[in-house]
């Protein structure tokens, strides 16, 4: 056993030269254990304490003088057996602060505006609705624009053939000059109903809305910039916007 493998059990470098110095001496003052281990003499009673405290150092009297005497290498592997078991309790304790300190969080509302750029960060931004909506859970969708590059037609088929998978349904709301067919081919997929706007609005950017996120899309000829917000209230007005032109004839 050197100092090197004595310090993987979480002895500190002192420590472990004091340990294995007993190991080799038997029973033995701290002056013969200091010559022994190099440790500075102002530190040796601090560092056998500690030993003695993991249960690797017992000690005695003799003659007047303290001696000490390093403990059956085995009791390295109790000492972190119970280092384990204690590691272990105190993990539970975290976990049930931790589930305290989100319900608190959790209690006020809370707002956070990121914003993604390029066709991977709207791939991300898009695909973050997996992380709130469960089973039955619905995605909305107002004033998608006509025009999109081929990409992101393919891109949005392959979304809701995994938003299927999941279980989530799907509204959309097209602009008015959509064709057809592009309204038709979202209507093909289980659990999604699509419909035309009831206005001549025609706007360049279009809105997804889901839980407490509402997130914008704007694919432009520089590229497409995402801006989601997520806040409860603001995610309730874009809801009811949709709810109103979605119950138009």
């Amino acid at each position: 056993m050197n100092i090197k493998l004595l310090k993987h059990t979480d002895l500190t470098d002192g420590e472990a030269k004091v340990y294995l110095s007993l190991l080799e001496l038997g029973e033995s003052t701290t002056g013969i254990i200091i010559k022994k281990s190099g440790v500075a003499r102002s530190f040796i009673y601090n560092i056998l304490d500690k030993l003695t405290a993991k249960g690797l150092v017992s000690y005695s009297s003799k003659g007047g003088k303290t001696i000490y005497c390093a403990a059956d290498p085995d009791r390295i592997l109790d000492y972190l057996e119970k280092k384990k078991q204690q590691l272990d309790e105190d993990k539970e304790q975290i976990k049930k602060s931790l589930t305290l300190l989100k319900a608190i969080q959790e209690s006020k509302p809370r707002t956070s505006i990121q914003v993604f750029e390029g066709f991977r960060g709207l791939q991300t931004a898009f695909e973050k609705y997996k992380e709130k909506l469960s089973k039955g859970d619905e995605l909305l969708t107002l004033g998608v624009p006509a025009f999109q590059e081929d990409k992101y037609h393919e891109y949005w088929k392959e979304t809701h053939e995994e938003r299927i998978k999941l279980g989530i349904k799907s509204r959309i709301l097209f602009n008015k000059d959509t064709p057809k067919s592009v309204v038709d081919d979202r209507n093909s997929y289980k659990g999604c109903v699509s419909k035309y706007m009831d206005t001549n609005i025609n706007t360049p950017a279009w809105i997804l809305i889901y839980g407490d996120v509402s997130t914008i899309f704007l694919q432009d000829k520089k590229g497409p910039l995402v801006v989601e917000i997520t806040n409860p209230q603001i995610a309730q007005t874009f809801k009811a916007y949709f709810e109103d032109y979605w119950g138009r004839k």
